[in-house]
């Protein structure tokens, strides 16, 4: 029994690390790719540095990013990349669920389901502020 148990673990182990390398990879590469876009496009534009201008409002929306990658605006896949990096560890909690449920450990499926809906509540408040 203890043989299955650690065959389990170390297979969950491959999972997490496989999902969180993938995630951070591939959110790495649509931010480079959209970093090159934006570079075709404005690469010649003057900075100005005495003035600081966040990202326009549109940018702040998962929507209007979603509206502005599908466009191939440098911008929207930038910060598409950089959503896809704060779902990756989000990705990793519910897939830690999925694995201490198949383990049949309850306390940690418990622990775990707080922590994601602790993390939902968290970013789905910063998606629609009140």
């Amino acid at each position: 029994m203890a043989n299955h148990q650690s065959w389990t673990d170390r297979r969950m182990e491959l999972l997490i690390g496989n999902l969180l390398r993938a995630g951070v990879l591939f959110s790495a590469f649509i931010v480079v790719l959209g970093g090159a876009i934006y570079l075709i496009r404005h690469g010649r534009s003057l900075a100005e540095y005495s003035v600081f201008r966040g990202e326009p409002s549109n940018l702040r929306h998962v929507g209007a990013i979603l509206r502005d990658a599908f466009s191939l605006h440098g911008r929207g896949i930038i910060q598409l990349g950089l959503l896809f990096l704060i779902a990756t560890p989000v990705a990793r909690v519910a897939v830690s669920i999925f694995g201490f449920a198949e383990e049949k450990d309850r306390m940690y499926v418990i622990v775990a389901s707080i922590v994601l809906i602790i993390l939902a509540y968290s970013l789905i408040g910063s998606i629609w502020p009140a």
